[in-house]
């Protein structure tokens, strides 16, 4: 009976899942975007050329394309929650260094490899804290927290690609030194993650269950990886599906490395010449308001009819937005209400194709080691987007050094190969084979 009661107070003491789920997923959310959003906009505005930029930035991908490779191994060693808190203060001390790094002469280099680290811990911290969601909730609580660790997630989307970016425009101004002014940005960065490492190593729970798979070798976790990989590349149709995955976000993820930088960019060459402050509102505020508007819609429209008659009306629009880039380019508008109207449009239109997309995933994971096939799946996502990319600046620079004297086309041009390379994406669901009840609501 004694023991009955203890076990009774030790649930009844147990911190409730709305004291660190909140928490948790802003800090999932926000170094994904200052790896790969932030540091485009603030090596552009420390003088850094869009070639290189978007080269090495690209590479900041790397540590989440690869992450099922090494996410089964961290079951062997420590607890889910060790690995989260533990994440959380690698990343804080990686934060301070390029806080600490950003006004020297040799920022870039230097910075990129602490960036890098800071991917690498931030991938493996996805990990851990999606492990020990699972773990630590029921599937009762974890259908109701679903939509919890969604919205703070989105919250880490608008302070990551918003508020910090408004707030680094706003210190540019008033200390008019660009370093100084990113370097506290990343000074407050800082300071969140290693108060909410504290905060998690006191408040989230100790679960029973989370605990290292003492009975399994890593020799064996290697072998039944390997088994996965080669079930997945057996897969039918699987040629089609990795070109699907690789090519579908084409044009988004050329636009991704350069629309901040023809913002930015001065009118003399072509670009909008925008104040960091007012992209910050448009990408932070705007643009994301429209992209959950557009996977909501999206998510909507499949229910109802089924993915297979949503998916070329969602890749439409997901590629013919993009003319709007065009549109500003050639027009550079002054009006910022047009631009952010532009803006909305195509991250409304971007979200709404980006449905069919997740949920084909799902599709093609279906069947055994659904688990591990997804994973791959959304690796395959992430290499997408990350070569392209890479590539992106380099497009920009090639057709800007062929512009005639006063006449800037390098952003023009671009955003027309933006459009062409939507070819390959209608090309690829041209050869998708999808069941037409697959998505429906039963």
């Amino acid at each position: 009976m004694a023991e009955q009661t203890a076990t009774i107070a030790k649930v009844s003491s147990k911190a409730s899942p709305w004291s660190w789920i909140p928490t948790l997923y802003l800090a999932e959310g926000l170094p994904y975007f200052a790896v790969n959003t932030l540091t485009v906009l603030m090596y552009i505005n420390l003088g850094i050329g869009m070639t290189e930029m978007a080269f090495y930035t690209g590479w900041l991908y790397l540590p989440w394309v690869i992450k099922p490779f090494w996410s089964p191994f961290i079951d062997l060693f420590r607890t889910k929650r060790w690995w989260t808190v533990t994440m959380q203060f690698s990343i804080g001390i990686g934060l301070a260094t390029v806080a600490f790094l950003l006004p020297t002469s040799f920022f870039f280099m230097s910075t990129l490899i602490v960036f890098w680290l800071i991917a690498f811990c931030s991938a493996t911290h996805d990990i851990a804290a999606d492990g020990y969601y699972m773990l630590e909730l029921s599937p009762h609580e974890q259908a109701a927290f679903v939509g919890v660790r969604s919205t703070f997630y989105r919250v880490a989307s608008v302070l990551g690609q918003g508020g910090l970016v408004i707030l680094a425009g706003n210190l540019e101004e008033s200390t008019g030194d660009i370093p100084i002014a990113w370097s506290i940005v990343f000074g407050i960065l800082t300071a969140f993650f290693l108060t909410v490492a504290i905060y998690h190593s006191r408040i989230m729970p100790k679960s029973v269950n989370d605990c290292p798979v003492g009975d399994v070798r890593a020799k064996n976790i290697a072998k039944d990886f390997g088994m996965t990989f080669i079930t997945f590349f057996k897969k039918r149709h699987i040629w089609t599906a990795l070109a699907f995955m690789l090519l579908y976000r084409l044009p988004e993820a050329l636009c991704l490395k350069l629309v901040q930088p023809f913002f930015v960019s001065p009118r003399s060459e072509g670009g909008l010449e925008m104040s960091t402050a007012q992209i910050g509102f448009i990408n932070g505020t705007v643009g994301v308001i429209a992209l959950l508007l557009g996977g909501i819609a999206g998510g909507i429209a499949i229910s109802r009819n089924g993915l297979k008659k949503w998916l070329w009306p969602m890749a439409l629009s997901l590629t013919l937005p993009c003319g709007f880039y065009c549109i500003l380019a050639m027009m550079q508008p002054t009006d910022y209400l047009f631009i952010s109207a532009a803006v909305f449009i195509e991250q409304f239109g971007y979200g709404f194709g980006f449905s069919a997309y997740m949920l084909y995933l799902i599709y093609f994971s279906r069947g055994d080691s659904q688990t591990s096939h997804y994973a791959f799946c959304t690796a395959f996502m992430a290499l997408g987007m990350m070569i392209p990319g890479m590539f992106a600046g380099w497009i920009y620079d090639m057709f800007a050094s062929m512009s005639s004297a006063g006449q800037p086309e390098g952003f023009v041009n671009f955003f027309w190969v933006v459009m062409l390379s939507c070819i390959c994406t209608l090309w690829v669901c041209s050869r998708l084979q999808i069941d037409p009840e697959f998505g429906k609501k039963q």
